[in-house]
């Protein structure tokens, strides 16, 4: 059964001993915690489910340019079997869930940001930043954008060690 509209949620849960967040969608007649998996909801908005797929799409693009960011800078990041690592602190998920369902009801700046959050899955929206290449609306959501992947760990950098040469 399609419905109409959906729960879009950030939750974490326990999987094997393994704990994880997840960002997802539910209908609306669900109970989230229905999910023996799931511990607690920390966010949970009831909304059209074109518009849980668009957001659910944005917030996983999002995790997924900043867990990408963090490993290419060395940074040792578990990788549950299931949903988001817990190695992402949750006032980041929640900034990175409000800030695009937020976004999402100005279509203008939803296009802009989805736009700059593709372009950011490639490289960093600082130099365009800096470089004025951006004006305006573009730059003010770029930094946005930006700063929404500023996240680094506390965590040791994995230093990486050259292989002896005799091998």
């Amino acid at each position: 059964m399609d419905s109409s509209t959906q729960y879009l949620f950030l939750a974490n849960g326990v999987k094997n001993g393994e704990g994880f967040w997840i960002v997802g969608v539910k209908n609306c007649d669900e109970n989230i915690l229905d999910d023996k998996n799931l511990l607690d909801c920390h966010r949970k908005e009831l909304i059209g489910n074109e518009s849980a797929k668009d957001i659910l799409f944005a917030i996983n693009l999002n995790i997924n340019n900043l867990l990408n960011e963090l490993r290419k800078k060395n940074y040792l990041i578990e990788r549950p079997s299931v949903g988001i690592t817990f190695d992402l602190p949750l006032d980041i998920l929640e900034n990175i869930f409000d800030f695009w369902l937020d976004i999402y009801k100005n279509q203008a700046a939803w296009e802009t940001c989805i736009g700059l959050l593709k372009v950011r899955k490639r490289i960093s929206l600082r130099n365009l930043i800096e470089s004025k290449s951006l004006k305006g609306n573009s730059k003010k959501w770029a930094k946005e954008v930006e700063t929404l992947h500023s996240y680094a760990p506390n965590s040791l950098k994995l230093e990486k060690l050259n292989d002896p040469m005799w091998k």
